[in-house]
């Protein structure tokens, strides 16, 4: 039988919200003086915490919380807003909310930011739950978020399922017992999401939607096509 609970990553997942996150970015380093972000290193700054982010490449942790500030300030006016929902993604979470799935979201995006995006969405509707972050968070929280929401829809790890992008994602699910499945559509790669002990991974969300359909098992580290 497939999953009952389904748990979400945003970011790369369910939106692409890399001009948000890169303009949010450029503005917090120019602040400080620095060149703004290579577009071609943006992909390794979705997923992990902004402070982890951050302190890569400023001196100190002062610096770290200003840029942080920077940042907030710019995506609260503008970047939160500036995204495109990943295609195939609605008609995704309506087979699995038409197929009695409960559905919620778990990101490492300030909690304020997700559920803001989310309610925004047409399609925020399906998500019953978000569990986002706070605004001190400096490490991935994917696995008390998982388990948290488990504990909150009072399902077993074994009727759950976590989707994601990064090994961020994969290790929260893990960490609980939850099937672990990778989004090759988003920000990280496929060595990533096998290293990390994804149970499959999926080329497009309509590959995802499909082994849903079908109540098929899971292989070993499968990758699933359309």
């Amino acid at each position: 039988m497939p999953p009952g609970l389904w748990l979400f990553d945003l970011d790369g997942t369910l939106i692409d919200s890399a001009p948000g996150i890169h303009s949010g970015i450029d503005h917090a380093l120019t602040a400080l003086g620095l060149a703004p972000l290579p577009a071609a290193q943006l992909p390794q700054w979705i997923g992990p915490p902004l402070r982890e982010s951050f302190a890569r490449v400023l001196p100190d942790a002062a610096a770290v919380e200003t840029a942080i500030t920077r940042y907030r300030e710019h995506y609260a006016a503008q970047g939160w807003a500036a995204h495109r929902v990943y295609p195939g993604i609605p008609e995704l979470l309506r087979q699995l909310v038409d197929g009695g799935a409960q559905l919620a979201i778990v990101t490492s995006k300030v909690d304020n930011f997700a559920r803001q995006i989310v309610q925004a969405a047409p399609w925020g509707h399906a998500f019953a739950a978000v569990y986002g972050v706070g605004a001190a968070s400096a490490h991935s929280e994917k696995a008390a978020q998982v388990a948290q929401a488990l504990r909150d829809f009072a399902v077993s790890a074994a009727d759950a399922a976590m989707l994601g992008d990064r090994h961020y994602d994969i290790a929260g699910a893990r960490a609980n017992g939850v099937q672990a499945l990778g989004a090759l559509w988003g920000y990280g790669t496929r060595t990533e999401l096998l290293d990390a002990g994804a149970d499959a991974v999926f080329a497009t969300p309509a590959a995802l939607a499909q082994w849903h359909a079908t109540h098929a098992p899971l292989g070993v580290a499968q990758e699933l096509h359309p």
